[in-house]
């Protein structure tokens, strides 16, 4: 059986955290642009809260920062980017299931899963970047 190697040489798991960084670059830009329809489209409701939407950009500028690290950097700083992906993700888990009784449960399943699924990316890329 082939190993997790791609035809380019990169893995899959390289791959996947390739796309997950993108990926918050561009929900970030999004946020970052839009901070009320993104806090709409999560189910955290729809009217104008400039307090929400400070921490809605603060979120992007993170997403940003993160995303774009991971992407901008050579093999050995993207190890560091992973990790610092993978705490982010472990504390959004976290934090989503603290607030499990103060919000719909579609919102915080939504949140916690798509975190969660970011955090077992991130796990991924920091497992198979030890084990080399």
């Amino acid at each position: 059986m082939a190993d997790a190697k791609e035809v380019d040489g990169r893995d899959k798991v390289d791959g996947l955290m390739t796309n997950l960084a993108r990926g918050r670059v561009a929900l970030g830009l999004a946020a970052l642009a839009a901070p009320k329809l993104t806090v709409k489209l999560m189910g955290l409701g729809g009217a104008a809260d400039p307090g929400r939407d400070l921490v809605v950009r603060m979120f992007a500028a993170r997403e940003i920062a993160l995303g774009a690290g991971y992407l901008l950097a050579d093999d050995s700083a993207r190890r560091v980017w992973a990790r610092l992906g993978l705490a982010v993700d472990s504390l959004d888990v976290v934090s989503g299931l603290k607030t499990r009784g103060a919000l719909p449960l579609w919102v915080t399943a939504g949140a916690v899963g798509v975190a969660g699924g970011a955090a077992g990316i991130g796990a991924a890329k920091v497992a198979s970047d030890i084990v080399r």
